[in-house]
């Protein structure tokens, strides 16, 4: 099944990424206040959709493997976890380089950035934690995956709360999705369609390549045990 789902998903992500590519160049109308610094938009915002669902598969596989102990929803954990860091660098430098464009800064701590840097730093922190943790480290990672998935609600609703605090916020209060016109819509749509087909394929394989590398760890740890291999 693997075989044949992660060619077919490469292939959706691709034509769908470079599709979108087309609609958002040469299709799209220019928006009205940012113009052509909007475009961005189309990528940025489902790269961020992609990483909060990587920190909550995280966090649910954290917490099923430390009530079963299975070691199955370890390797889900630690995939998803990879990839919240690699989506969330490409979110912060994309969210940077727009912020620039449109507004003039490269960055501005105010509560949307903020806890944005705050749920980022949490994922890499797991990664650094399963990377350099040693015997038990996957039960102290399942604790900082868990308080991700609570920091994300409070990215998503960073700039209602800034309004709500009267704190100075860039980012649009409006719903933006609600405001764009019929081909804004439609390419923002397949843009998503593209970055989870690209997420779940690294998924599939990262995982894999993870729970091989812990059946060859199991493999060598009973060549030991047995006298077999030589530690």
């Amino acid at each position: 099944m693997k075989r044949v789902l992660v060619p077919v998903l490469a292939v959706v992500a691709a034509a769908a990424l470079a599709v979108t590519l087309h609609l958002i160049f040469f299709v799209t109308p220019l928006e009205r206040q940012l113009f052509f610094n909007q475009k961005i938009f189309y990528w940025h915002v489902p790269n961020w959709f992609v990483l909060f669902t990587s920190v909550f598969v995280c966090g649910l596989a954290s917490a099923v493997y430390l009530k079963n102990r299975n070691p199955r929803w370890d390797d889900v954990a630690r995939a998803a976890g990879e990839l919240a860091v690699l989506f969330g660098a490409i979110g912060l430098v994309t969210g940077s380089i727009w912020g620039k464009a449109a507004w003039g800064h490269w960055w501005k701590w105010e509560l949307r950035l903020t806890t944005s840097l705050i749920l980022w730093l949490t994922m890499v922190g797991y990664v650094l934690v399963r990377r350099f943790g040693g015997a038990g480290s996957e039960r102290l990672a399942a604790g900082l995956a868990v308080f991700g998935v609570v920091n994300v609600p409070l990215v998503y609703f960073a700039v209602k709360l800034a309004d709500a605090l009267q704190q100075e916020s860039a980012h649009p209060k409006a719903e933006v999705v609600s405001q764009l016109t019929s081909s804004m819509k439609a390419t923002f749509q397949l843009s998503i369609l593209a970055f989870f087909a690209l997420y779940a394929m690294l998924m599939i394989v990262r995982t894999g390549a993870i729970r091989d590398e812990r059946r060859l760890r199991d493999v060598r740890e009973r060549g030991l045990d047995a006298g077999i291999l030589e530690p």
